[in-house]
């Protein structure tokens, strides 16, 4: 998850809302991501869809089984579909999205195999969200 933040620092250099991905196989860093909707101009350029294409890419597949995809902020519902038709082995957040976030639709949209964890560094996921977002309405 330490790295998916680094990722998210990438995202906030460049005045992206700060969300980092990394997808990782047999212990090894095979993707990463953070958000460019603003530098692409591209509402779906979100963290995960850029390491989920990046990671197909990468094996060669487009099914992530033996994946596990680390993320700073709980998927929104596009990129919940994104990780279910990519039927990722695991996925582990750290900070829950009340507002936008795949939970909210009160039901599991994900691949029924996929292992979910989620509130790993939580605190420091969610502060790096928060202090973009108040800095951004001042």
């Amino acid at each position: 998850m330490k790295l998916a933040l680094d990722e998210a620092f990438s995202a906030l250099e460049r005045e992206e809302i700060p969300v980092g991905t990394v997808i990782v196989m047999d212990e090894r860093i095979i993707a990463r991501g953070h958000n460019l909707t603003q530098t692409l101009q591209d509402v779906t350029a979100h963290a995960e869809m850029q390491a989920i294409t990046a990671a197909a890419n990468f094996i060669g597949a487009k099914y992530l089984s033996e994946c596990t995809l680390y993320v700073t902020l709980e998927p929104c519902v596009m990129c919940a579909g994104a990780i279910a038709w990519a039927q990722l082995g695991r996925l582990v957040y750290g900070a829950g999205d009340p507002k936008k976030g795949y939970s909210l639709l009160g039901q599991n949209i994900l691949h029924p195999k996929t292992e979910v964890f989620s509130g790993i560094l939580e605190n420091e996921c969610g502060s790096i969200l928060r202090d973009f977002f108040q800095k951004k309405r001042k």
